[in-house]
């Protein structure tokens, strides 16, 4: 039996009623409508007048998934002392001290916008080589 990948949809994911959009069918508002509509109390709605019901939609998010990374641990290890001090602290300085660590470790979701952050610290801190995160994982993009 296949698995619903809507049914993950967080309670608070804001949803969509037009299913006369011509975006209806790649949509992640209005694809998790129904489970969300069956599943919670009370829904998140999107302001219906303000939908434009095509793809320059200001609430349209893509069902297509993502790809998010965990960790980078093993990034340390390919590099020089300097190299990673001071790309520790490039991130550091964005993310904070304790948030830092949490993504190093692989306890948060990378989402695109920060993987490219973390690789634009390594250009930084002057390292050449190509390294990898610790994870890769494709989801739905709930949270963006």
């Amino acid at each position: 039996m296949k698995r619903n990948p809507y049914k993950e949809a967080p309670a608070s994911f804001s949803i969509c009623l037009h299913t006369d959009c011509t975006c209806a069918s790649n949509c992640l508002r209005q694809l998790a409508y129904p489970v969300l509509l069956e599943r919670e109390t009370f829904l998140h709605l999107a302001n219906p007048a303000r939908c434009t019901k095509d793809t320059s939609c200001p609430y349209y998010r893509d069902a297509t998934p993502v790809t998010y990374m965990r960790g980078f641990s093993q990034m340390k290890k390919r590099m020089y002392p300097d190299q990673y001090q001071k790309f520790m602290n490039i991130l550091i300085a964005h993310f904070g001290r304790n948030p830092y660590f949490e993504r190093r470790r692989g306890e948060r979701k990378l989402p695109p916008k920060e993987q490219e952050i973390i690789r634009k610290a390594l250009k930084q801190a002057g390292v050449t080589e190509n390294l990898d995160f610790d994870l890769k994982e494709n989801e739905l993009n709930w949270y963006d």
